[in-house]
């Protein structure tokens, strides 16, 4: 086993497996659980018996080192099984969104030439409608039917076998075939540098790229952040409403939890907040991790528990920028602290955060020690204290690159430093506070504005639940901004609404900050994750002209 202060250079140069070194991490926990899914437990023990029968099932399908996998399941017992399993084989999975269409699945199934295929049974349909798109590579697809959301669309495990996907494909009971295999003796021999897994981008600004990440990826993270920053327990629970097929989700229910012998509540449904409380409650979850998006709605539902009915000691947020109010209104109710943070696919994890009782909320903190951060100018230059620049990040966990996109990698990763799309100032105790996405900046009047600080600003009035602020060309040509707000319940639209916010912001934003339009909407474009998707808002708003 690598010791936890071994550098990168080493790690990287040393054999190392990841689902091996979660395995010897947890030696001793055999009896312990260690997944707690909506179909029952899973200890560390059977953990690990469980990845190494799967290790051995692949290479009897005849599936080989570094080809990959295709990791198409809800939240259930059976992924970390599955992904472990991987690993420990020295195949590569590649984690896919369980919301995405069968025209997405057909391009991953083509751009990863995956060889396999694990899906969880509610979704083998629409695996199915994708394999008759386009031509793939795929030989196996293994079907995992207590991962499936509803039992009434679950083949039980014998019928599995007779379901045909696809001529020339064989379809397996993942059941059947863990149980007969004997558990592989010996992890393959990677490397910390090794091909490990693959994420895809979440396609906030576009189509999504699949970002290649090592063994030595997930160890880092797990070190650097889940026990430096976190402080994650043995005796803690967790619980997290990003999905597995996430980064940040990865990181949450998977790395960081198992690196230090933790407990993890899965639920395959969705994450909404009756659902988040009753596991709250019935779990007894102490750490769970979500969004800004997530933590609004939580604050806003009407069965809202009393702090003395939980038993939470520390909430995580990312995937966008938590705003002040929001985070202060969280900790007075609940007197539990939200740890904000920005991490992204191509970091695997967070890498700028606030830490436990030293929280600034409205910034994202300071940076994750093990990991350097830079503020640029657009001409390269350093940008000077409380400017706006271009966010860089330079630290262990970063993918080697985006598969088969030689120009997204080039512009993305330079060198030893990464590059996040991210725009940021950094305050005189040298704090972050996130501006916004580089792509969604807007320049008014000769000066930039932060969408998210208008849109920071706009949740802190007492009727809107969530907004947006985009720039809409005038007749002339000239940038003039647009919100978007989703009202709370029980707020109509009035007619008097939009100047009532304009006044608002009036009180709290310089002039050329606050929007020339202000819109009602029902909902926001967003990615699975929760991130607002601007780019829809602009072509619509394109469309119109």
């Amino acid at each position: 086993m690598i010791a936890s202060s071994a550098s990168a250079l080493s790690l990287a140069g040393a054999p190392f497996n990841f689902a091996q070194h979660v395995i010897d991490c947890n030696a001793a926990r055999g009896a312990k659980v260690a997944y707690r899914d909506d179909h029952g437990d899973l200890t560390y023990g059977e953990l690990a018996d469980r990845v190494r029968r799967v290790a051995a099932a692949l290479s009897a399908l005849g599936v080989r080192r570094e080809e990959r996998v295709l990791l198409l399941m809800h939240d259930s017992n059976d992924w970390p099984v599955c992904f472990l399993g991987a690993l420990y084989a020295g195949v590569v999975p590649v984690a896919v969104n369980t919301l995405l269409t069968a025209a997405d699945y057909a391009y991953v199934l083509r751009h990863s030439r995956a060889q396999a295929a694990w899906v969880s049974a509610a979704l083998l349909p629409t695996l199915a409608s994708a394999l008759g798109q386009a031509p793939s590579e795929l030989r196996h697809v293994i079907v995992a039917p207590a991962g499936a959301v509803s039992p009434a669309v679950s083949p039980i495990a014998s019928q599995v076998a007779d379901i045909d996907v696809m001529p020339g494909i064989t379809t397996h009971s993942l059941t059947d075939l863990i149980a007969g295999q004997q558990p592989r003796k010996l992890p393959a021999p990677t490397f910390g540098d090794d091909f490990g897994f693959w994420l895809y981008s979440s396609g906030s600004t576009g189509k999504p790229k699949a970002a290649v990440h090592t063994h030595a990826n997930l160890y880092w993270t797990a070190e650097l952040y889940g026990k430096a920053v976190l402080d994650l327990r043995a005796d803690d629970v967790c619980l997290s409403a990003a999905k597995l097929f996430f980064a940040y989700g990865l990181g949450n229910s998977l790395t960081f939890p198992l690196a230090v012998g933790a407990t993890v509540v899965l639920m395959a449904e969705r994450p909404a907040p009756d659902a988040i409380f009753k596991r709250w409650r019935e779990k007894q979850t102490t750490v769970f991790f979500g969004a800004p998006t997530g933590y609004a709605a939580l604050l806003a539902a009407p069965r809202l528990p009393a702090k003395s009915d939980l038993v939470l000691r520390l909430c995580s947020s990312a995937g966008e920028a938590l705003p002040r109010d929001l985070g202060a209104r969280f900790t007075a109710h609940f007197g539990c602290e939200i740890i904000d943070g920005i991490g992204s696919t191509e970091m695997l994890h967070i890498f700028l955060s606030n830490r436990p009782g030293h929280v600034r909320y409205g910034t994202t903190g300071t940076p994750v020690a093990g990991y350097e951060i830079e503020l640029r100018r657009e001409d390269g230059s350093a940008a000077a204290t409380d400017e706006i620049g271009d966010l860089y990040i330079a630290g262990p966990s970063a993918a080697l690159f985006y598969w088969g996109d030689r120009a997204q990698s080039r512009a993305t990763f330079q060198g030893t430093w990464t590059r996040s799309g991210d725009k940021y100032t950094r305050d005189a105790d040298g704090y972050y506070t996130y501006s916004g996405r580089s792509d969604d900046m807007l320049k008014v009047s000769g000066q930039f504005v932060s969408p998210f600080e208008v849109e920071a600003t706009l949740v802190q009035h007492a009727a809107v639940l969530e907004a947006a602020l985009i720039g809409v060309a005038d007749a002339d040509g000239i940038t003039r901004s647009k919100a978007f707000v989703v009202l709370k319940p029980g707020h109509a639209t009035a007619a008097t609404l939009e100047d009532e916010l304009r006044a608002f912001l009036k009180t709290r934003l310089a002039p050329h900050k606050v929007p020339r339009q202000i819109e009602v909407i029902a909902e926001l474009p967003k990615t699975a994750t929760g991130k607002i998707q601007r780019f829809r808002l602009r072509e619509v708003e394109t469309g119109k002209k």
